[in-house]
Formats: C-alpha cells, sequence, structure tokens
C-alpha cells in the first residue's frame, strides 16, 4: 500500500497561506523550489481538495484541466462541477475513507497530498498521512490558514530527513506515529 504524503510550504507560526490565500512572503524561487519541482516528478496521483483546486485558477489553471500534467488528480468537493474534464481529472463528491484506502492500494507511487487546511485536517483525524514533509520559510504570518485546518488531534513525528535551501528555506520529513 502506498503513503499519503503531505508536502507542503509552512510558515514557522504553522500557515499554508495568509489571509486571503496570500503567498506572497514565501520563498518561490532558488534551490528548495528547484528540489520540489524535481521531487514532484515521483507521484503519479495527486488528491486535494476544493479550495486547493481553485487556488492555482489565479496562477492560469483552467477548471477541469490538471494542474500537474503527469498525475491523476482527485478533487474531493461536494460542489464542484465540470463540463469538460480532463482524463486525469476525478471529482470525489464525499470526503471518505474507503475512496482514499483504494487509492493508496491502486496506486503505483505514494500520493502527493497538495494544499491542505480543511482537507488536510480531514485526512490526519482519519489517521490517513502516513508522511508530513513541510518547506518552513522563514516568515511569521499571524493569520491564515493552518497547516490541518480546524484539527485538535495531535501526535507524535519521527524526523527522518532535514535539508537546507537558499534563503534559509528548511525542509522537514517526517513519518506521523498516530497514537
Amino acid at each position: 500500500m502506498q503513503k499519503l504524503v503531505y508536502y507542503v510550504a509552512i510558515s514557522l507560526d504553522g500557515f499554508i497561506c495568509g489571509e486571503d490565500s496570500d503567498i506572497s512572503g514565501f520563498i518561490s524561487e532558488g534551490s528548495g523550489v528547484v528540489k520540489y519541482m524535481a521531487d514532484l516528478q515521483q507521484y503519479e496521483t495527486t488528491i486535494m481538495g476544493k479550495n486547493t483546486y481553485e487556488f492555482g485558477y489565479a496562477y492560469g489553471l483552467q477548471p477541469g484541466q490538471p494542474a500537474y500534467a503527469h498525475m491523476d488528480h482527485y478533487i474531493f468537493s461536494k460542489s464542484l462541477k465540470f463540463e469538460d474534464a480532463h482524463e486525469k481529472v476525478h471529482l470525489v463528491a464525499d470526503y471518505d475513507v474507503d475512496t482514499i484506502h483504494k487509492l493508496k492500494e491502486s496506486s503505483r507511487t505514494d500520493i502527493y497530498v497538495c494544499g491542505g487546511g480543511i482537507f488536510a485536517g480531514w485526512l490526519f483525524d482519519h489517521q490517513l498521512i502516513d508522511v508530513l514533509k513541510v518547506k518552513i520559510n522563514p516568515l511569521i504570518l499571524g493569520k491564515g490558514v493552518r497547516l490541518f485546518g480546524d484539527s485538535t488531534q495531535g501526535c507524535q513525528l519521527e524526523l527522518v530527513e532535514t535539508e537546507s535551501h537558499d534563503g534559509g528555506l528548511q525542509f522537514h520529513t517526517y513519518t506521523i506515529k498516530y497514537t
């Protein structure tokens, strides 16, 4: 069975974006960004919530098109609809643990959890995320979207790798140890 890998940029105070989805303070170039883009090539499947998918519209993503051309996309949303979706874009109407388990069993690679907030919190609350890989940016946002949304679950993490990149960007990879 493959793993769900939540690979996401955060501020030092644990936000994946500021108010109004603002990511302008996050590092957007340099060795860390190159590494992240290269790492994404190892995934054949991505899962995300509606807000994360629609976030791409501000960067030229067209509704129904894949954000990552080489990945199958599973977008979890009760309200999102596409008139003409690309064959790599699949809508999942309900947050469903069984669907996640089926994806983990059928995928040939680990699965990239794109974005976060509400959806990542739901995955975390159901103990479905296996690996947390955070790109820690050297800034404090104070408010915005939290790493796991409104989840209040706690757990232990096992640090398995750290990397330093340009501009003070740090990558930390953890295995999640649910209790």
